[in-house]
């Protein structure tokens, strides 16, 4: 098989969205005497631009963030969850997700992934740490 890097499937999915590839991973059983593949399927960001109003008064109560227009690259080592106050982001996922933050918008991007954010117009926003 041939062996892509991250960086090499973002750019390979920067001009079209695909659907993500599983993560196959070897799983060696007893004495290496026969080889299983389980398939990982990695859940990826996402967006609610119309929440519940029990969601934003709870996002209410967390920190804000913001940021000047720029671009710039992002990993999670947490989940995160946002609720965008202001400004304008598009942020791009390594698997080719794009999650389009604007005023209103509740986004959650998991634990491990990475993206580059596009901050198109300053941005705040309410933030929360997870799992």
């Amino acid at each position: 098989h041939e062996y892509r890097s991250a960086r090499d499937e973002y750019r390979m999915r920067a001009v079209t969205l695909v659907r993500p590839k599983a993560v196959v991973r070897p799983d060696v059983t007893r004495r290496n005497t026969r080889r299983r593949v389980a398939v990982v399927t990695r859940a990826s960001a996402s967006s609610n631009e119309n929440p519940s109003a029990d969601a934003v008064a709870t996002a209410k109560t967390w920190p804000t963030w913001g940021c000047e227009p720029s671009v710039f690259p992002w990993s999670y080592g947490a989940g995160e969850i946002c609720l965008v106050i202001e400004g304008e982001a598009t942020v791009v996922m390594d698997d080719g997700t794009v999650v389009l933050l604007k005023p209103g918008t509740i986004a959650t991007f998991p634990k491990g992934s990475s993206c580059t954010w596009e901050v198109k117009a300053a941005i705040k926003k309410h933030y929360s740490f997870g799992p």
